[in-house]
């Protein structure tokens, strides 16, 4: 008999791997996500029921179909339904799949949907990484700096207007998909954030991370004259492959001027090194294609033993000037206090929107080096403290207090 134990494995298993599909194709004929998370669920309840007596299915995602299908079609046919509302939907009607030779992988195919220019473009995002990769509200708004009620509010009411508006749940062709490509990178990019580093025990393809790196390459060989997916495809390859270097092991953290650049992941770095050279041979510039020379910057410390951070700053300087995102901003400061400018560092980063530093971790860690650097230790301590509440990862709260101890045992 297959115990529960098993069966929550493989229901969490068949959901990480496929519930962004699973839930469009329930509400491809309605437009109604909401219906189809509920059904969906539902399924998911009904197979932590049934599985653990009559075994796990052949085939789990088609059990669960069936089981969302068969439960949307009840309630369609209700008494309670037919009476409150139109019966506007065909119970009969078999949830066609979508077409899997328009887009290599459905889950991405699925994301091009919810970039529709009718959905705001300040919930795109959102809702591709809530409905495609399953994050919640909560996660969402730690990868973008903004409150989680905010984005919840948002989701719902695009959620609505998907609804209301019968917004086609269709696959663009690829002559539409550039339009769309902004938030397709901006969800990949979040959860590629929002899921790195991996979990201790966690291997790269079970993970949100390499879902994103999956997804990123995927993109970027679909839209190989996209400079940005280049880029973004680049900038993931090149930060993962130094993933397996920044855990000792028993899971510790080491930070990337430590790290032991003779375990980094040499396919991966020619990988990203590829798709950037290609971004470069497009002609335009962005954001993606900066990060992701930065990280090759960063990668080059393998083959030379040496990080030219001359380099890196220019190349910092110029990814706050075309995109002046706090993540961007900090890293700037950090760079300018590499190079032996700490005060300067210090000036600059302390005149960043006040508000919107408060919550973000980086700025606090950054804060408490540069206090370290200049002598400042109960400064330090405040910033290093502070920066601790604010880490949700064990290995880097670790390290975070052992600096927090040793700058107390010498200050």
């Amino acid at each position: 008999m297959t115990t529960r134990s098993d069966v929550e494995a493989r229901i969490e298993e068949t959901v990480r791997a496929s519930y962004g599909r699973l839930l469009a194709i329930l509400a491809s004929s309605t437009s109604d996500i909401v219906l189809a998370e509920d059904v969906l669920a539902e399924a998911l309840a009904r197979a932590l029921e049934v599985w653990p007596t009559k075994g796990v299915p052949d085939n789990p995602e088609s059990w669960l179909i069936t089981v969302a299908r068969n439960k949307h079609r009840d309630d369609v046919r209700s008494a309670s339904a037919r009476t409150s509302q139109p019966l506007t939907v065909d119970p009969e009607v078999v949830l066609a799949e979508v077409d899997p030779d328009v887009i290599p992988d459905k889950r991405l195919s699925l994301m091009f949907a919810c970039a529709h220019p009718a959905v705001s473009a300040n919930v795109r995002t959102a809702l591709i990484l809530q409905t495609i990769l399953g994050l919640e509200a909560k996660d969402i708004g730690q990868a973008f700096l903004v409150p989680e009620a905010t984005i919840a509010q948002r989701l719902v009411r695009a959620k609505r207007r998907i609804k209301e508006t019968q917004i086609p749940f269709k696959i663009p062709d690829r002559r539409e998909m550039p339009e769309r490509l902004d938030a397709v990178l901006e969800a990949i990019y979040g959860a590629y954030s929002a899921g790195y580093p991996l979990p201790a025990g966690l291997e790269v393809h079970e993970s949100l991370a390499g879902e994103a790196l999956y997804l990123a390459c995927t993109v970027a060989e679909l839209l190989s004259g996209e400079a940005e997916a280049q880029g973004l495809a680049a900038l993931i390859c090149l930060s993962m492959a130094r993933q397996v270097s920044s855990r000792d092991p028993k899971g510790a953290y080491i930070p990337l001027a430590d790290q032991d650049t003779s375990t980094w992941d040499r396919t991966l770095i020619f990988r990203g090194e590829g798709y950037l050279a290609k971004a470069a041979s497009l002609g335009s510039v962005g954001r993606f294609q900066l990060e992701a020379a930065i990280q090759s910057a960063h990668c080059e410390r393998g083959r030379t033993g040496t990080t030219n951070w001359d380099a890196v700053e220019k190349l910092y300087a110029g990814l706050v000037g075309l995109s002046p995102i706090l993540g961007a901003q900090i890293s700037y400061g950090a760079v300018v206090m590499n190079n032996g400018r700490p005060e300067e560092a210090l000036r600059y980063v302390e005149s960043l929107d006040n508000e919107a530093v408060q919550r973000f971790q980086p700025y606090w860690v950054l804060r408490g080096h540069l206090f370290t650097r200049l002598g400042k230790a109960p400064q330090a301590e405040e910033s290093f403290t502070k920066a601790i509440s604010l880490t949700t990862d064990p290995a880097s709260r670790t390290h975070l207090e052992t600096l927090l101890v040793n700058l107390t045992f010498t200050a």
